[in-house]
């Protein structure tokens, strides 16, 4: 299963650092698919960056720069892999 979590904004190509645009959280380890018109990878998330300085965790709204395995594009979607099912709710 699949969320998404925002969109790429930047990329810079010398670097292969993507700038994403959060609408939900995200942390080092989660795993992403970033998918677009002529983009479509899976990479896990090794390292991240808000204004040069590594974070760990990323909140919703907030911009972080993150290095890629591919070249990106603008507007390209980003999604957190999530394993395993949701678990039925008890009434």
């Amino acid at each position: 299963m699949e969320i998404e979590v925002g969109r790429v904004t930047h990329f810079y190509n010398h670097l292969c650092v993507a700038v994403l645009s959060l609408k939900i959280g995200l942390k080092i380890g989660d795993t992403i698919h970033i998918l677009g018109h002529q983009t479509d990878f899976t990479q896990r998330v090794n390292s991240m960056e808000i204004e040069h300085h590594n974070v760990v965790l990323v909140k919703p709204g907030e911009d972080v720069a993150i290095k890629v395995i591919e070249p990106v594009r603008v507007n390209d979607i980003v999604y957190r892999v999530v394993q395993g099912t949701a678990e039925p709710i008890a009434a």
